[in-house]
């Protein structure tokens, strides 16, 4: 049923003709070049770029999965959000060699440092993933958002908002989309905090949430014989998949190649690590107040994954339900937009510019734009076949991201701290990490079939083969790069922390202040006092 009335729709209204308002100041500002249209001309601000990385983080689909994992299972989810203090190694050790190595994109930084066809390899796995996956599941999120809330139909809503958010990135490039993601950053947290705070002050204070959600509803650290999330599993598996997510994806990482000097993309990213503190308590606790209030009576909550449209529903008034479903829509946008660029980006840098090196700048920007139109015409296509998902969808995708993360983020991290790591070593990383990760993924789908190692193969812990998955990848790295031959110095002279001279030490040192470093730690701090309050 659809629960807008005339305000919710101005509101709603006011928030369209604002990002629109944003997005063409920004088109008019852009001009036809590579640089301006996919790195918005690397003059980009520590502000856009943290407000960016945040908007790009965070869809509909982890607004709506993480309050529904909470009223279903408690905050035990949590975790994926702490550990995002990752974002802060992307400024702090992997910024200086992006930036100094000019690349537009994680496969070319991997080409550098290894070999073209790491780069091939790179590009490809990334390019089928997002389609497959960041596209058609933000858009599926997204309507179900829209359905529940604005009554809207399904497949209507994720149409139009998927050709929206196409059109202002085909025409702004990077620079349209950074400048929306910011305002729609803004939106998203002033909306959820909205939802938050009446939601507590609803269910009597946070003394009467705990007595009634029950204490194993507040606990981050689940027994390690837990089927789903083992305390151990959920301590280290999460920072592997988060190293490469936060340090080495083309869809967090652009943003701080954009910015205008080290300087600016490292402060982007602690900012990003400040605003990356609030989605425990801005998404995932409001499950567990949608859970209080269901028990107690207060609403009706059907599956755990309507939890938060239930609580804007039940608890907003009007006029604050347009603000909140400003901020969803601002968080489907945004990371649509995201998907979307950075698609193109790999397209016509990694694949079209390498099969065609002469090509103009005016020639790459077209193809950037036609690249980003067929992605959207893609998920599209892919949206049939989204009904077909089920209520599992957010515990599949981590454990999808487990079996692809290791890999990448074994060969990036020792790349940089191991100059004898070589192209051969990270080839068969990737390659290998692949075959093993997809061969978890058909076990795991078919695993009621099996016996002996291959069911073990298919029913061991999703957590637990990312910290093995990532072991094996490790040590295929070192054995393959020591038997074969070393790289030349001059070939990875400054990709590495060993071959980096003297003199672009001391700039990326000047790059950094005292302020700099205390508040990074003041965000470990933050996260560790988390940890220990909810240790169970």
């Amino acid at each position: 049923m659809n629960a807008f009335e005339t305000l919710d729709w101005v509101v709603i209204g006011v928030y369209f003709a604002l990002l629109l308002g944003i997005a063409w100041w920004a088109m008019s500002k852009s001009r036809e070049s590579s640089t301006d249209y996919f790195l918005a001309g690397r003059n980009v601000g520590w502000f856009v770029i943290g407000a960016s990385i945040f908007a790009s983080n965070i869809g509909s689909e982890h607004i709506v999965g993480l309050a529904g994992t909470a009223a279903k299972s408690g905050i035990v989810m949590g975790h994926y959000e702490l550990h995002s203090w990752l974002v802060l190694l992307l400024g702090w050790v992997f910024v200086p060699f992006y930036m100094r190595s000019r690349v537009f994109t994680m496969p070319e930084f991997l080409e550098k440092r290894y070999s073209p066809k790491a780069r091939w390899f790179l590009s490809l796995v990334t390019l089928v993933g997002y389609v497959l996956t960041k596209v058609s599941v933000t858009v599926y999120a997204g309507a179900v958002v829209f359905q529940s809330l604005m009554g809207i139909e399904f497949w209507t809503g994720a149409l139009i908002v998927i050709l929206l958010t196409g059109l202002y990135t085909v025409i702004g490039g990077l620079r349209a989309v950074l400048y929306t993601e910011a305002i729609q950053a803004m939106i998203l947290i002033a909306g959820s905090v909205t939802i938050t705070v009446i939601g507590l002050v609803k269910i009597g204070g946070w003394a009467n949430l705990q007595a009634i959600a029950g204490s194993s509803h507040f606990d981050l650290f689940l027994p390690a014989d837990d089927p789903n999330f083992p305390w151990p599993g959920m301590v280290f598996a999460p920072p592997i998949v988060g190293l490469w997510y936060w340090c080495t994806d083309q869809y967090i990482v652009q943003r701080t190649l954009a910015a205008r000097n080290e300087q600016e993309a490292r402060r982007g990213t602690i900012f990003a690590g400040y605003l990356k503190l609030l989605p425990f308590f801005i998404f995932i606790i409001p499950g567990v107040i949608a859970y209080a209030l269901a028990k107690s009576g207060q609403i009706e909550l059907g599956k755990p994954d309507e939890a938060f449209p239930t609580m804007v529903k039940a608890l907003l008034p009007t006029g604050l339900r347009g603000l909140v479903a400003g901020g969803l829509l601002a968080a489907l946008m945004s990371s649509l937009a995201a998907v979307f660029n950075s698609c193109s980006t790999l397209f016509t840098m990694d694949i079209y510019k390498k099969l065609k090196p002469g090509s103009s700048e005016k020639e790459l920007v077209f193809v950037g734009r036609l690249a980003t139109g067929v992605v959207v015409l893609s998920g599209i296509m892919w949206i049939p076949f989204m009904q077909h998902i089920s209520g599992e969808l957010y515990h599949y995708l981590q454990s999808v991201q487990a079996y692809l993360a290791p890999p990448i983020a074994a060969v990036f991290l020792l790349g940089l701290f191991f100059s004898r790591i070589n192209g051969y070593g990270a080839l068969t990383a990737l390659i290998g990490g692949f075959i093993l990760g997809m061969l978890r993924l058909a076990a795991e789908l078919s695993k009621d079939s099996l016996s002996g190692f291959f069911y073990w193969y298919g029913n061991l812990n999703f957590l637990y083969f990312a910290i093995l998955l990532f072991v094996i990848c490790i040590v295929l790295l070192v054995v393959v790069s020591l038997l074969t031959k070393r790289q030349e110095e001059e070939q990875i002279k400054g990709l590495t922390y060993a071959t980096t001279v003297a003199a672009d030490r001391e700039k990326s040192r000047s790059s950094w202040s005292l302020m700099d470093v205390i508040n990074s730690v003041v965000i470990v701090a933050i996260i560790g006092a988390v940890l220990y309050y909810f240790r169970g």
